[in-house]
Protein backbone atom coordinates (compact mmCIF):
# COMPACT_ATOMS: atom_id res chain seq x y z
CA UNK A 1 0.00 0.00 0.00
CA UNK A 2 1.76 3.43 -1.03
CA UNK A 3 1.54 6.14 1.86
CA UNK A 4 0.57 8.63 -0.19
CA UNK A 5 -3.04 6.96 -1.49
CA UNK A 6 -3.55 5.83 1.99
CA UNK A 7 -3.50 9.04 3.50
CA UNK A 8 -5.68 10.91 0.84
CA UNK A 9 -8.58 8.16 0.82
CA UNK A 10 -7.95 8.02 4.87
CA UNK A 11 -8.51 11.85 4.72
CA UNK A 12 -11.62 11.92 2.45
CA UNK A 13 -13.09 9.15 4.44
CA UNK A 14 -12.06 10.40 7.85
CA UNK A 15 -13.65 14.38 6.48
CA UNK A 16 -16.81 12.41 5.05
CA UNK A 17 -17.38 10.55 8.02
CA UNK A 18 -18.35 13.51 10.57
CA UNK A 19 -20.44 15.32 7.59
CA UNK A 20 -21.54 12.79 5.26
CA UNK A 21 -21.75 8.92 4.55
CA UNK A 22 -23.71 7.28 7.39
CA UNK A 23 -25.42 10.47 8.89
CA UNK A 24 -26.64 12.85 6.42
CA UNK A 25 -27.59 15.81 6.15
CA UNK A 26 -31.44 15.90 7.07
CA UNK A 27 -33.88 18.90 7.71
CA UNK A 28 -34.80 19.39 11.48
CA UNK A 29 -38.66 18.96 12.33
CA UNK A 30 -39.55 21.91 14.29
CA UNK A 31 -35.90 24.07 13.77
CA UNK A 32 -36.36 27.67 14.40
CA UNK A 33 -35.57 31.00 11.78
CA UNK A 34 -31.78 32.10 12.60
CA UNK A 35 -33.81 34.99 13.85
CA UNK A 36 -35.63 33.00 16.84
CA UNK A 37 -34.61 31.95 19.77
CA UNK A 38 -34.68 28.43 20.26
CA UNK A 39 -36.84 26.96 23.50
CA UNK A 40 -34.25 25.31 25.74
CA UNK A 41 -35.35 22.60 28.71
CA UNK A 42 -32.56 21.49 30.71
CA UNK A 43 -32.92 18.10 32.78
CA UNK A 44 -29.61 17.84 35.17
CA UNK A 45 -29.20 21.78 36.62
CA UNK A 46 -26.32 21.81 38.13
CA UNK A 47 -22.61 20.31 37.88
CA UNK A 48 -22.05 19.62 33.64
CA UNK A 49 -26.02 21.13 33.41
CA UNK A 50 -25.01 24.50 34.60
CA UNK A 51 -21.71 24.20 32.51
CA UNK A 52 -23.67 23.68 29.19
CA UNK A 53 -26.83 26.15 30.22
CA UNK A 54 -23.80 29.12 30.70
CA UNK A 55 -23.02 28.29 27.08
CA UNK A 56 -26.93 28.18 26.04
CA UNK A 57 -27.78 31.21 27.81
CA UNK A 58 -28.82 33.60 24.98
CA UNK A 59 -31.11 31.02 23.99
CA UNK A 60 -34.27 30.61 25.50
CA UNK A 61 -34.36 28.59 29.00
CA UNK A 62 -37.89 27.61 29.39
CA UNK A 63 -38.07 24.67 31.83
CA UNK A 64 -35.30 23.55 34.27
CA UNK A 65 -35.54 19.85 35.99
CA UNK A 66 -33.78 18.48 38.65
CA UNK A 67 -34.08 15.67 40.85
CA UNK A 68 -32.13 17.59 43.41
CA UNK A 69 -32.94 21.49 44.33
CA UNK A 70 -29.50 21.93 46.53
CA UNK A 71 -27.49 21.10 42.65
CA UNK A 72 -30.30 22.97 40.55
CA UNK A 73 -30.20 26.54 43.18
CA UNK A 74 -27.59 28.27 41.35
CA UNK A 75 -29.41 27.49 37.82
CA UNK A 76 -32.73 28.50 39.23
CA UNK A 77 -31.46 32.27 40.41
CA UNK A 78 -29.55 32.27 36.91
CA UNK A 79 -32.83 31.83 35.43
CA UNK A 80 -35.86 32.87 37.71
CA UNK A 81 -38.52 32.95 34.33
CA UNK A 82 -38.28 29.07 33.51
CA UNK A 83 -40.69 26.78 35.28
CA UNK A 84 -39.67 23.95 37.64
CA UNK A 85 -39.85 20.34 37.55
CA UNK A 86 -38.46 17.31 39.29
CA UNK A 87 -39.68 14.30 37.29
CA UNK A 88 -38.84 14.89 33.40
CA UNK A 89 -41.88 13.21 32.46
CA UNK A 90 -44.38 16.00 33.86
CA UNK A 91 -41.70 18.29 32.47
CA UNK A 92 -42.67 16.90 29.13
CA UNK A 93 -46.61 16.26 29.44
CA UNK A 94 -46.83 19.71 30.58
CA UNK A 95 -44.51 21.98 27.78
CA UNK A 96 -44.27 19.51 25.34
CA UNK A 97 -45.63 22.11 22.39
CA UNK A 98 -43.23 25.07 24.42
CA UNK A 99 -39.69 23.02 23.91
CA UNK A 100 -37.88 22.96 21.19
CA UNK A 101 -34.78 21.40 21.97
CA UNK A 102 -33.41 19.64 25.65
CA UNK A 103 -30.32 19.27 27.57
CA UNK A 104 -29.31 16.62 29.27
CA UNK A 105 -26.62 16.48 31.54
CA UNK A 106 -27.44 13.77 34.52
CA UNK A 107 -25.99 10.75 35.74
CA UNK A 108 -24.90 8.29 32.61
CA UNK A 109 -28.05 5.66 34.01
CA UNK A 110 -30.99 7.85 33.59
CA UNK A 111 -29.73 9.61 30.10
CA UNK A 112 -31.44 7.48 27.76
CA UNK A 113 -35.02 7.35 29.46
CA UNK A 114 -34.73 11.02 29.18
CA UNK A 115 -33.31 11.53 25.96
CA UNK A 116 -35.51 8.91 24.34
CA UNK A 117 -38.74 11.10 25.43
CA UNK A 118 -37.49 13.89 23.75
CA UNK A 119 -36.63 12.07 21.09
CA UNK A 120 -40.00 10.98 20.99
CA UNK A 121 -41.39 14.43 21.21
CA UNK A 122 -39.51 15.41 18.19
CA UNK A 123 -37.07 17.62 20.15
CA UNK A 124 -33.56 18.13 19.39
CA UNK A 125 -31.07 16.99 21.76
CA UNK A 126 -27.55 17.97 23.37
CA UNK A 127 -26.33 15.02 25.26
CA UNK A 128 -23.50 14.82 28.16
CA UNK A 129 -21.31 12.41 27.52
CA UNK A 130 -20.98 9.36 27.81
CA UNK A 131 -24.37 9.37 25.50
CA UNK A 132 -25.96 6.22 27.43
CA UNK A 133 -25.25 3.72 30.27
CA UNK A 134 -25.21 0.22 28.28
CA UNK A 135 -24.39 -0.62 24.18
CA UNK A 136 -28.24 -1.38 23.77
CA UNK A 137 -29.12 2.10 24.73
CA UNK A 138 -26.93 3.92 22.95
CA UNK A 139 -27.80 1.80 19.31
CA UNK A 140 -31.92 2.32 20.17
CA UNK A 141 -31.05 6.04 21.11
CA UNK A 142 -29.21 6.54 17.73
CA UNK A 143 -31.69 4.86 15.58
CA UNK A 144 -34.53 6.77 17.35
CA UNK A 145 -33.10 10.11 16.46
CA UNK A 146 -32.23 9.06 13.33
CA UNK A 147 -35.47 8.21 12.20
CA UNK A 148 -37.09 11.63 13.98
CA UNK A 149 -34.16 13.62 11.96
CA UNK A 150 -33.74 15.36 15.22
CA UNK A 151 -30.45 17.56 15.75
CA UNK A 152 -28.34 15.82 18.36
CA UNK A 153 -25.25 16.20 20.09
CA UNK A 154 -23.23 14.02 22.35
CA UNK A 155 -20.79 16.35 24.85
CA UNK A 156 -17.87 15.51 23.89
CA UNK A 157 -16.66 19.40 23.70
CA UNK A 158 -13.37 19.28 22.12
CA UNK A 159 -14.68 17.67 19.26
CA UNK A 160 -15.15 21.06 18.32
CA UNK A 161 -12.17 22.82 19.44
CA UNK A 162 -9.04 23.77 16.91
CA UNK A 163 -6.66 21.59 18.58
CA UNK A 164 -8.44 18.02 16.89
CA UNK A 165 -8.58 19.53 13.50
CA UNK A 166 -5.12 20.30 13.30
CA UNK A 167 -4.71 16.63 14.49
CA UNK A 168 -6.74 15.43 11.38
CA UNK A 169 -5.09 17.57 9.04
CA UNK A 170 -1.66 16.40 10.71
CA UNK A 171 -2.54 12.62 10.09
CA UNK A 172 -3.99 13.09 6.86
CA UNK A 173 -1.07 14.72 5.65
CA UNK A 174 1.33 12.27 6.21
CA UNK A 175 2.96 13.98 9.51
CA UNK A 176 4.01 10.26 10.95
CA UNK A 177 3.10 7.78 8.14
CA UNK A 178 0.71 4.75 8.44
CA UNK A 179 -0.92 4.44 11.95
CA UNK A 180 -0.99 1.21 13.76
CA UNK A 181 -1.26 2.06 17.92
CA UNK A 182 -3.05 4.28 19.95
CA UNK A 183 -2.17 4.27 23.29
CA UNK A 184 -4.39 7.01 25.75
CA UNK A 185 -6.05 7.45 28.79
CA UNK A 186 -6.49 9.40 32.73
CA UNK A 187 -4.75 9.72 35.29
CA UNK A 188 -7.83 12.13 36.76
CA UNK A 189 -9.37 11.97 39.75
CA UNK A 190 -8.42 8.36 40.89
CA UNK A 191 -10.51 8.30 44.23
CA UNK A 192 -13.68 9.34 42.26
CA UNK A 193 -13.68 6.15 39.86
CA UNK A 194 -12.19 3.56 42.72
CA UNK A 195 -14.73 3.70 45.37
CA UNK A 196 -14.03 0.14 46.37
CA UNK A 197 -12.78 1.27 50.00
CA UNK A 198 -16.38 2.32 50.85
CA UNK A 199 -17.94 -0.86 50.16
CA UNK A 200 -18.01 -1.91 54.07
CA UNK A 201 -19.88 1.69 55.00
CA UNK A 202 -22.16 1.16 52.32
CA UNK A 203 -23.25 -1.82 53.86
CA UNK A 204 -23.82 -1.08 57.00
CA UNK A 205 -24.82 2.72 57.13
CA UNK A 206 -28.08 4.16 57.51
CA UNK A 207 -28.65 7.90 56.16
CA UNK A 208 -31.88 10.31 55.85
CA UNK A 209 -32.49 11.18 52.60
CA UNK A 210 -31.82 14.83 52.51
CA UNK A 211 -34.58 17.54 52.09
CA UNK A 212 -34.92 18.71 48.48
CA UNK A 213 -33.97 15.20 47.09
CA UNK A 214 -36.03 13.04 45.34
CA UNK A 215 -34.09 9.85 46.02
CA UNK A 216 -36.49 7.55 44.01
CA UNK A 217 -36.52 10.08 40.74
CA UNK A 218 -32.44 9.65 41.23
CA UNK A 219 -32.34 6.21 40.79
CA UNK A 220 -34.37 6.12 37.62
CA UNK A 221 -34.43 2.91 36.01
CA UNK A 222 -31.26 1.34 38.25
CA UNK A 223 -32.51 -1.31 40.48
CA UNK A 224 -33.39 0.17 44.18
CA UNK A 225 -30.87 1.10 46.41
CA UNK A 226 -31.02 2.85 49.93
CA UNK A 227 -29.93 6.84 49.89
CA UNK A 228 -26.12 7.38 50.74
CA UNK A 229 -24.22 10.29 50.39
CA UNK A 230 -21.04 8.49 49.38
CA UNK A 231 -23.15 8.66 45.53
CA UNK A 232 -23.84 12.08 45.09
CA UNK A 233 -23.10 14.76 43.94
CA UNK A 234 -19.93 14.10 42.03
CA UNK A 235 -18.85 10.00 43.50
CA UNK A 236 -21.70 8.53 41.40
CA UNK A 237 -19.08 8.20 38.50
CA UNK A 238 -17.33 5.32 40.18
CA UNK A 239 -20.32 3.13 40.83
CA UNK A 240 -21.05 0.59 38.18
CA UNK A 241 -25.08 0.92 38.59
CA UNK A 242 -24.56 4.96 38.07
CA UNK A 243 -21.75 5.88 36.12
CA UNK A 244 -19.36 4.42 33.35
CA UNK A 245 -15.94 4.53 35.09
CA UNK A 246 -13.28 6.53 34.00
CA UNK A 247 -13.01 5.10 30.78
CA UNK A 248 -16.51 5.85 30.06
CA UNK A 249 -16.16 9.45 31.04
CA UNK A 250 -12.65 10.33 29.73
CA UNK A 251 -12.41 7.87 26.73
CA UNK A 252 -14.92 10.32 24.53
CA UNK A 253 -12.52 13.35 25.03
CA UNK A 254 -9.14 11.39 24.18
CA UNK A 255 -9.83 8.58 21.78
CA UNK A 256 -11.85 11.27 19.39
CA UNK A 257 -9.25 12.56 17.81
CA UNK A 258 -7.73 9.31 16.20
CA UNK A 259 -11.44 8.05 15.75
CA UNK A 260 -12.15 11.03 13.56
CA UNK A 261 -8.58 10.83 11.82
CA UNK A 262 -8.35 7.14 11.54
CA UNK A 263 -11.90 6.54 10.85
CA UNK A 264 -11.85 3.36 13.50
CA UNK A 265 -15.39 2.41 13.67
CA UNK A 266 -16.24 -0.50 16.04
CA UNK A 267 -13.23 -2.96 17.46
CA UNK A 268 -13.50 -6.74 16.77
CA UNK A 269 -11.77 -7.55 20.51
CA UNK A 270 -11.20 -6.51 23.62
CA UNK A 271 -8.83 -7.62 26.43
CA UNK A 272 -8.92 -5.93 30.54
CA UNK A 273 -6.36 -6.37 32.47
CA UNK A 274 -7.15 -4.68 36.20
CA UNK A 275 -5.60 -3.92 39.58
CA UNK A 276 -7.18 -4.47 43.20
CA UNK A 277 -10.37 -5.77 41.42
CA UNK A 278 -12.49 -8.96 41.32
CA UNK A 279 -15.81 -8.73 39.23
CA UNK A 280 -17.23 -11.27 41.97
CA UNK A 281 -16.71 -9.15 44.72
CA UNK A 282 -16.98 -5.69 43.38
CA UNK A 283 -19.24 -5.75 40.81
CA UNK A 284 -20.56 -2.10 41.97
CA UNK A 285 -17.61 -0.25 41.64
CA UNK A 286 -14.78 -0.05 38.84
CA UNK A 287 -10.91 -1.24 39.70
CA UNK A 288 -7.56 0.61 40.81
CA UNK A 289 -6.24 1.01 37.71
CA UNK A 290 -7.39 -0.85 34.08
CA UNK A 291 -5.83 -1.61 31.16
CA UNK A 292 -8.08 -1.98 28.21
CA UNK A 293 -6.57 -3.37 25.15
CA UNK A 294 -9.08 -2.88 21.49
CA UNK A 295 -7.96 -4.42 18.50
CA UNK A 296 -9.99 -2.74 15.08
CA UNK A 297 -9.74 -4.16 11.70
CA UNK A 298 -8.47 -3.11 8.88
CA UNK A 299 -10.91 -0.27 6.99
CA UNK A 300 -10.44 0.42 3.39
CA UNK A 301 -6.80 0.82 2.75
CA UNK A 302 -5.75 1.48 6.74
CA UNK A 303 -4.05 -1.31 8.31
CA UNK A 304 -5.41 -2.71 11.37
CA UNK A 305 -5.26 -0.51 14.81
CA UNK A 306 -4.24 -1.49 18.28
CA UNK A 307 -5.59 1.03 20.65
CA UNK A 308 -4.91 0.41 24.76
CA UNK A 309 -6.44 2.32 27.39
CA UNK A 310 -4.86 3.29 30.79
CA UNK A 311 -6.52 4.61 33.79
CA UNK A 312 -5.53 4.51 37.69
CA UNK A 313 -2.53 2.19 38.47
CA UNK A 314 -1.90 2.27 34.72
CA UNK A 315 -0.20 5.41 32.39
CA UNK A 316 0.14 6.08 29.35
CA UNK A 317 3.99 4.99 28.47
CA UNK A 318 6.53 7.06 28.07
CA UNK A 319 7.81 7.81 24.23
CA UNK A 320 11.79 7.20 24.28
CA UNK A 321 12.24 10.53 22.23
CA UNK A 322 10.86 12.73 25.27
CA UNK A 323 13.42 11.50 27.38
CA UNK A 324 16.37 13.41 25.99
CA UNK A 325 14.01 16.27 26.24
CA UNK A 326 13.28 15.74 29.08
CA UNK A 327 9.44 15.93 28.91
CA UNK A 328 6.61 13.38 29.56
CA UNK A 329 3.67 12.83 28.00
CA UNK A 330 0.32 14.35 30.42
CA UNK A 331 -1.15 11.95 32.34
CA UNK A 332 -4.86 12.50 30.15
CA UNK A 333 -4.28 12.17 26.35
CA UNK A 334 -2.76 10.16 23.92
CA UNK A 335 0.26 9.15 21.96
CA UNK A 336 -0.34 7.96 18.52
CA UNK A 337 2.45 5.68 16.78
CA UNK A 338 2.95 5.92 13.03
CA UNK A 339 5.43 4.13 11.00
CA UNK A 340 7.24 7.07 10.29
CA UNK A 341 6.98 8.94 13.80
CA UNK A 342 4.35 9.49 16.88
CA UNK A 343 1.90 12.42 17.80
CA UNK A 344 1.33 13.07 21.45
CA UNK A 345 -1.91 15.31 22.82
CA UNK A 346 -3.67 16.34 25.95
CA UNK A 347 -7.21 15.89 26.62
CA UNK A 348 -10.43 17.55 25.33
CA UNK A 349 -9.61 17.38 21.36
CA UNK A 350 -6.23 16.41 21.40
CA UNK A 351 -5.09 19.85 23.40
CA UNK A 352 -1.20 20.43 22.47
CA UNK A 353 -0.87 18.39 19.97
CA UNK A 354 2.83 18.01 19.07
CA UNK A 355 4.65 15.29 16.91
CA UNK A 356 7.43 13.85 18.88
CA UNK A 357 10.81 14.81 18.69
CA UNK A 358 10.23 18.48 18.86
CA UNK A 359 12.34 18.88 15.92
CA UNK A 360 10.48 16.99 13.68
CA UNK A 361 7.51 19.10 15.03
CA UNK A 362 9.53 22.38 13.50
CA UNK A 363 10.22 20.47 10.72
CA UNK A 364 6.76 19.46 9.46
CA UNK A 365 5.18 23.03 10.45
CA UNK A 366 1.26 23.43 9.86
CA UNK A 367 -0.61 21.37 7.36
CA UNK A 368 -3.27 22.87 4.62
CA UNK A 369 -6.77 23.26 6.97
CA UNK A 370 -9.02 20.65 5.21
CA UNK A 371 -12.34 20.78 7.92
CA UNK A 372 -14.55 23.94 8.85
CA UNK A 373 -14.36 25.60 11.81
CA UNK A 374 -17.23 26.20 14.32
CA UNK A 375 -16.86 28.59 17.29
CA UNK A 376 -18.01 26.06 20.69
CA UNK A 377 -19.30 22.61 21.09
CA UNK A 378 -22.73 24.19 22.43
CA UNK A 379 -23.04 26.74 19.69
CA UNK A 380 -22.48 24.73 16.98
CA UNK A 381 -25.57 22.57 18.28
CA UNK A 382 -27.60 25.50 18.11
CA UNK A 383 -26.28 26.81 15.12
CA UNK A 384 -27.05 23.17 13.35
CA UNK A 385 -31.13 23.41 14.94
CA UNK A 386 -31.08 26.95 13.30
CA UNK A 387 -29.69 25.56 9.95
CA UNK A 388 -31.56 22.20 10.00
CA UNK A 389 -27.52 20.63 9.40
CA UNK A 390 -26.10 18.14 11.17
CA UNK A 391 -23.95 18.80 14.39
CA UNK A 392 -20.28 18.30 14.49
CA UNK A 393 -20.69 15.16 17.37
CA UNK A 394 -24.51 13.33 16.62
CA UNK A 395 -25.64 10.82 17.99
CA UNK A 396 -24.26 8.40 15.16
CA UNK A 397 -20.62 9.69 15.96
CA UNK A 398 -20.90 10.47 20.08
CA UNK A 399 -22.74 7.67 20.28
CA UNK A 400 -20.04 4.89 18.79
CA UNK A 401 -17.23 6.59 20.98
CA UNK A 402 -19.49 5.97 23.73
CA UNK A 403 -19.93 2.42 22.84
CA UNK A 404 -16.08 1.66 22.79
CA UNK A 405 -15.85 2.65 26.59
CA UNK A 406 -19.42 0.67 26.88
CA UNK A 407 -17.66 -2.18 25.80
CA UNK A 408 -14.06 -1.52 28.14
CA UNK A 409 -16.78 -1.51 31.10
CA UNK A 410 -18.22 -4.90 29.83
CA UNK A 411 -14.16 -6.33 29.44
CA UNK A 412 -13.58 -5.33 33.42
CA UNK A 413 -16.19 -7.12 34.24
CA UNK A 414 -14.80 -10.35 32.48
CA UNK A 415 -11.45 -10.47 34.51
CA UNK A 416 -9.69 -13.31 36.47
CA UNK A 417 -7.78 -13.86 39.19
CA UNK A 418 -6.67 -12.79 43.06
CA UNK A 419 -8.12 -9.33 43.50
CA UNK A 420 -4.59 -8.53 45.31
CA UNK A 421 -2.66 -8.55 42.06
CA UNK A 422 -3.25 -7.97 38.24
CA UNK A 423 -5.75 -9.70 36.02
CA UNK A 424 -6.23 -10.42 32.83
CA UNK A 425 -9.93 -10.93 31.42
CA UNK A 426 -11.22 -13.17 28.57
CA UNK A 427 -10.43 -11.73 25.00
CA UNK A 428 -13.91 -10.78 24.12
CA UNK A 429 -14.73 -10.75 20.41
CA UNK A 430 -17.24 -8.42 19.35
CA UNK A 431 -19.33 -8.48 16.34
CA UNK A 432 -20.92 -4.85 16.35
CA UNK A 433 -23.75 -5.56 13.74
CA UNK A 434 -25.20 -8.20 15.46
CA UNK A 435 -24.58 -6.56 18.61
CA UNK A 436 -23.24 -9.92 20.82
CA UNK A 437 -19.99 -10.90 21.81
CA UNK A 438 -19.50 -14.28 19.77
CA UNK A 439 -17.36 -16.34 22.42
CA UNK A 440 -19.12 -15.41 25.81
CA UNK A 441 -22.86 -15.54 27.33
CA UNK A 442 -21.65 -14.05 30.37
CA UNK A 443 -20.51 -10.95 28.63
CA UNK A 444 -23.90 -10.63 26.55
CA UNK A 445 -25.58 -10.34 29.20
CA UNK A 446 -24.11 -6.60 30.00
CA UNK A 447 -24.55 -5.60 26.43
CA UNK A 448 -28.94 -4.77 27.41
CA UNK A 449 -28.63 -4.86 30.93
CA UNK A 450 -32.79 -4.56 32.95
CA UNK A 451 -34.25 -1.66 34.21
CA UNK A 452 -36.00 -1.81 37.67
CA UNK A 453 -40.04 -2.03 37.17
CA UNK A 454 -41.75 0.82 36.30
CA UNK A 455 -39.20 2.15 33.44
CA UNK A 456 -38.92 1.46 30.13
CA UNK A 457 -37.05 3.17 26.99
Amino acid sequence: MKRRSFLMKSSAAAFGFQFVGSHVLRAAKGANTPNNKIRIAAIGCGGRGGANLGAMAGEDIVALCDVDDRRAAHSFKKFPKAKRFKDFRRMYDAMGDQIDAVLVATPDHTHAVQIMGAIGRGKHVYSEKPLAHSVAEVRTLTKAAKEKGVITQVGNQGHSSEHIRLFCEMIWAGAIGNVSEVHCGCDAFKNVYCQIDKQKALETEEHEVPEGLDWDLWLGPAADRAYNPAYLPFNWRGFSAFGSGCIGDWICHVLDPSFWALDLGMPTAITADTKGYDPKKHSDFYPKGTKITYEFPAKGERGPVKMVWYDGDYSIPQPDELAAEKRKVVGTGAVVIGDEGKIMHGSHGAGGCRIIPEAKMREFGRPDKKIPRVNGHQKDWLDSVRANKEAGSPFEYGGALSEIGLLGMIAIQRTWGSADSARTGLRLEWDAEKMKFTNDDEANKLVNPAYRTGWKL
